[in-house]
């Protein structure tokens, strides 16, 4: 398929906002490529190059993109920039809308490339490094770019600068898979379930385009490669859960960062080193973050396995577990060595997925918990999670509240048999909403997606940002607001949200988001930043899409781990406000 064929699909998605519009859209794709197109496609739908779990960045920066663009229209000073160039991306905000009026101008339509040759171009220009690699990426980047049309230089061009984002989720491609197959979306719930074992969708759309729906069941959990984690429904009180599962493990909630660890023993025959890797709940490779592990796991009884975990730092002089923020310190890239030191981690070990080869995420929990504390002998690094097992509702209060004065979240409840679901399935893993207490008078604080910015102004001009306009998943996977979130945020905590914010700006409102009129922000953001907020109270509103509000909301603080597509969604929402 040429490219420019993919790239006037890429622009019907990003013109609708309904689901299954997209949905049927990826469906002729998906029944239009060629077997050798099928995986490739699947990774640029993401607007990557290899699976989400992998890291294959392009580092190209705004300015080197465009100086590609200057180049193309001739218009470089001595240092490479353009200023008719840097004039359209101050006029339309968005490198992609740029790079199509510079071909426009250019009059060049016709595109005869393909997608595996477009491809392979962006693959060749991400992989270059070392000394000169910029000025070769830039020239690549302007040899690839003069030789596609208008259009395609869009999207090609978001892809570079990880600005695609089409507004749909792999369970959006997964639906279409099984369109392809069967017509309907009666496939996606097994074509899911392997998802989750191997979170690589261009591997199971390949696997399944070439092979057929039979071909499903070679997908294995597998060392090395992500599981999609097992996340938590809401509950009001220990008395509900124990109707509900009737027995129950309860475990501390850790305020950690996640962290799914992969190992496998070294080979004394090759003396190779042992293999880990780590994962956060966002399956981003978080292995650098966390060098202690590298002896911490020779200390496992098995040849390999697969674990999940919460890290947290603490204080070693005095043993006490530290806030969220300190923990998260260690995402840093450099001087993590020194870091570490500075910030030692305990890794709470609650579940094990994998061992000596045997996926275990079938195992009833009860199981799982006997095999997960053979695997573990005395260290200062690696701690087996501790745990009850309860029928009795009080029993279970009296545990949540033990957490609660102990500084943690709570406790996580899950049923005795059950089987590692990953995601909010069910209600195998569930949490005790939060009592009153200093985040508010919810009963829980809501995980917000950050949809635009207001800009400062009166007495809060010496901060860049006036408030944040926030939102929540509906049930058709649409962003609807509910609130805007102007307190909470510091002088250093304003600054931190610039920075963050800064590759999610947008010219144009995402068509992900349901807002009215009055709500408009000064500047629009793609998903992708999540913000959790506390407030008093829920109220019903006109103004917010949700149809609900927040009363005196606040910003507790950014969840660099959980992804856009992990906010809270309005149906928790609901819950949370009864």
């Amino acid at each position: 398929m040429l490219f420019s064929e993919l790239s006037t699909l890429l622009s019907k998605i990003e013109a609708t906002s309904k689901r299954l519009e997209m949905t049927s859209l990826l469906v002729e794709l998906f029944k239009k490529l060629d077997k050798d197109e099928i995986q490739s496609t699947a990774y640029l739908l993401q607007g990557k190059l290899v699976a989400r779990y992998e890291s294959k960045e392009f580092q190209l920066s705004d300015k080197m993109v465009m100086r590609a663009l200057s180049r193309i229209l001739n218009d470089s000073d001595d240092q490479g920039d353009g200023k008719e160039v840097l004039g359209m991306y101050k006029k339309l905000g968005d490198l992609g809308f740029v790079a199509e009026k510079v071909k426009e101008q250019k009059n060049e339509k016709d595109s005869k490339l393909s997608i595996p040759e477009v491809f392979t171009k962006l693959t060749m220009i991400a992989e270059d490094n070392g000394q000169g690699s910029q000025e070769r990426k830039v020239n690549d980047l302007t040899v690839l770019l003069q030789g596609l049309d208008s259009l395609s230089s869009r999207y090609v061009v978001r892809i570079v600068l990880g600005k695609l984002r089409l507004g749909f989720s792999d369970m959006t491609m997964i639906d279409a898979l099984s369109w392809v197959l069967k017509g309907d979306k009666s496939l996606s719930s097994e074509i899911e379930d392997a998802y989750q074992k191997r979170a690589d969708i261009g591997y199971i759309a390949h696997l399944l385009l070439t092979k057929g729906f039979s071909a499903l069941q070679s997908v294995k959990v597998a060392v090395g490669t992500p599981i999609i984690p097992a996340l938590c429904q809401r509950l009001n009180s220990a008395a509900e859960i124990i109707e509900k599962m009737t027995e129950v493990f309860a475990e501390p909630k850790y305020d950690g960062t996640r962290v799914q660890i992969h190992y496998r023993k070294a080979s004394l025959q090759s003396g190779s080193r042992p293999f880990i890797r780590t994962f956060t709940r966002n399956l981003e490779e978080s292995t650098h973050m966390f060098p202690e592990l590298v002896e911490a796991v020779k200390s496992l009884n098995c040849d390999s396995c697969i674990l999940d975990s919460e890290a947290i730092g603490y204080d070693p002089k005095t043993g006490n577990l530290l806030l969220f923020q300190q923990t998260m310190q260690r995402k840093r890239k450099h001087g993590i060595d020194e870091m570490a030191k500075d910030l030692p981690l305990k890794f709470f070990v609650f579940d094990v997925m994998e061992k000596d080869g045997v996926s275990l995420i079938e195992t009833p929990l009860s199981q799982r918990k006997v095999i997960l504390k053979s695997l573990f002998k005395d260290t200062t690094i690696l701690e087996q999670s501790p745990f009850i097992r309860t029928n009795d509702a009080t029993e279970l209060h009296e545990f949540h509240e033990a957490q609660l004065a102990k500084g943690l979240e709570g406790a996580v409840i899950k049923t005795v048999d059950g089987a590692y679901q990953s995601g909010r399935k069910a209600y195998s893993w569930v949490k005790i909403k939060e009592t009153e207490g200093n985040r508010g008078k919810l009963s829980d604080t809501v995980d917000c997606v950050v949809m635009g910015y207001y800009v400062a102004r009166g007495t809060r001009s010496e901060f860049q940002v006036g408030a944040a306009l926030t939102g929540v998943l509906d049930e058709e996977g649409n962003i609807v607001t509910i609130s805007k979130v102007g307190s909470g945020f510091s002088e250093e905590l304003a600054k931190d949200f610039m920075m963050r914010i800064e590759k999610l700006k947008v010219a144009e409102k995402p068509n992900l988001y349901q807002v009215n009129k009055g709500l408009i922000p000064d500047v629009w953001l793609s998903p992708g930043l999540v913000m959790e907020v506390a407030a008093d109270e829920m109220t019903i509103s006109t103004q917010h899409t949700a149809g609900l509000a927040f009363r005196f909301p606040r910003l507790v603080r950014f969840r660099d781990d959980k992804s856009w597509q992990e906010a809270t969604t309005l149906k928790e929402v609901k819950q949370i406000a009864k």
